[in-house]
């Protein structure tokens, strides 16, 4: 346990970041998750739809700089990639 008022006060801010940090993370990976499910099922119309909020869930992940700029690039291609790969069979 930290001794300084400062330390705690670090503590505590960390903890509250920690969960909130989660959550988006928690959110993009259901997202992402649900994405890819409906891609492998030749859903092209809710993939589609769910692609979008993915994009939108990652870019606001970055902003609040939860991931990085190229993660969210390198999961929004690779997800483009299998939806179009599922659409074209």
């Amino acid at each position: 346990m930290p001794i300084k008022n400062s330390a705690k006060k670090y503590m505590r801010a960390s903890e509250s970041r920690t969960i909130t940090n989660k959550i988006v993370k928690g959110a993009v990976k259901s997202v992402i998750k649900k994405t890819r499910e409906a891609a492998k099922a030749g859903d092209t119309k809710i993939s589609k739809e769910l692609m979008q909020k993915a994009q939108k869930a990652l870019d606001k992940a970055v902003q609040k700089k939860i991931i990085k700029k190229n993660t969210a690039a390198r999961k929004k291609s690779r997800l483009n990639a299998l939806i179009k790969k599922a659409a074209s069979k």
